[in-house]
């Protein structure tokens, strides 16, 4: 808990307190509130992870500039963190990654290098690094990351002190993971529920299996969940945090993506918008339900789909 509050007050004046707000829906057992983290100055949280593990670094760490392994959100969250230090940066990213997001560190300065999605796995789970001067920052597993997405958690808490359920997106678990644990601390009865798209269901098979396992990953036009596995470094903290997960179709996600732009003029994006569609769709769900929506960077051409209720073709 104190290393939430620490980082909650180093990243302060960077980042804005998002605003918790009740959709208004006539859902006769469900009242859904929706964490508008889309409202940060890159269009997603990674802003509060990035910035939490740059700040608790001493400047000299820095000296040679930062490196992040990443496939949209976290590069341009490192970036704007990076760009507000002062110091270099670069981007390992997929070259499938959305345009927004690779044209987003471009212009805060950011090298991209791109990688292949088992490259980029290999760096995440820590299985090989990059022969690169800059430092690296996991951006899963490492301490100051969480800290950051705890603040998520508290803030949730101040605005409603006690919902019954708060759904959170989750890929390599370090949202989930920082939110529970704000729940965990403050309110331990609060339900909180792992969202996965269709399309990648690692969480959920772990779940099933007792273990981490490997899962069949089919290329969707969401990009910041679903994975071929968990994080193994990570999952036992996830396992013990979490109440379950849910597992939302892409049609799905569309769907709360319209709802979102309808009712609260809201762009977001796949994996920001799979929260929503859980609260929507899982039957278990009841009673004042939280929804991070955790970002809204989103291809035009994407969008237009959505907007049009087509799933936008994987690419």
């Amino acid at each position: 808990m104190a290393e939430m509050a620490a980082a909650r007050e180093r990243i302060a004046p960077y980042v804005r307190r998002t605003p918790l707000i009740d959709l208004g829906l006539p859902l006769a057992d469900r009242r859904v509130f929706v964490k508008l983290e889309t409202l940060q100055p890159i269009g997603a949280f990674k802003l509060r992870p990035a910035l939490s593990a740059l700040l608790a670094r001493e400047r000299h760490a820095l000296a040679r500039g930062v490196a992040v392994a990443s496939s949209g959100n976290m590069a341009y969250g490192t970036a704007w963190a990076a760009r507000q230090l002062g110091i270099p940066m670069a981007a390992y990213m997929m070259a499938d990654a959305p345009l927004t997001k690779i044209e987003g560190v471009r212009r805060l300065g950011g090298d991209v290098r791109f990688i292949t999605g088992e490259t980029w796995w290999d760096y995440i789970t820590e299985e090989d690094a990059p022969d690169a001067p800059e430092l690296l920052i996991n951006p899963v597993t490492d301490n100051g990351v969480l800290a950051g997405n705890g603040s998520i958690g508290l803030e949730i808490l101040e605005d409603l002190p006690r919902p019954d359920w708060v759904l959170t997106p989750i890929g390599g678990g370090s949202l989930a993971t920082g939110i529970a644990s704000a729940i965990r601390a403050l309110q331990p009865g609060v339900k909180v529920l792992a969202v996965e798209g269709e399309h990648a269901v690692p969480a959920t098979a772990a779940l099933a299996a007792g273990g981490v396992v490997q899962v069949e990953a089919r290329n969707s036009f969401i990009k910041s969940i679903g994975g071929p596995s968990v994080v193994p470094a990570l999952w036992p903290i996830v396992r013990d945090l979490i109440d379950g997960t849910s597992v939302v179709t892409l049609a799905q996600v569309v769907e709360a993506m319209q709802l979102l732009f309808a009712k609260a003029k809201v762009v977001a994006e796949g994996a920001g918008a799979a929260s929503l569609a859980a609260a929507l769709h899982d039957p278990r769900v009841k009673g004042d339900v939280v929804c991070v929506i955790s970002g809204g960077n989103i291809d035009a051409a994407d969008y237009v789909s959505v907007l049009n209720g087509q799933v936008p073709v994987a690419r």
